[in-house]
């Protein structure tokens, strides 16, 4: 069975440090509306609203 690791920190009011074991992410913005961008160059816009409501893009950088 693979050991997982997942810890998350709040750097400010709306900012958070997450630290898995592949990588690390950044997450700014509320309760339904975030950004996160982590280490790999993966950025994630989403949108969560109530209900069946919810609304994710995800994209990557290309690396040179």
């Amino acid at each position: 069975m693979p050991i997982r690791f997942h810890k998350s920190f709040r750097i400010f009011p709306g900012v958070r440090l997450n630290v898995n074991g592949h990588s690390m992410s950044v997450t700014t913005g509320g309760k339904h509306v975030h950004v996160t961008e982590n280490t790999r160059g993966q950025r994630t816009e989403s949108v969560d609203l109530p209900g069946p409501f919810s609304w994710r893009r995800v994209s990557s950088r290309r690396r040179r």
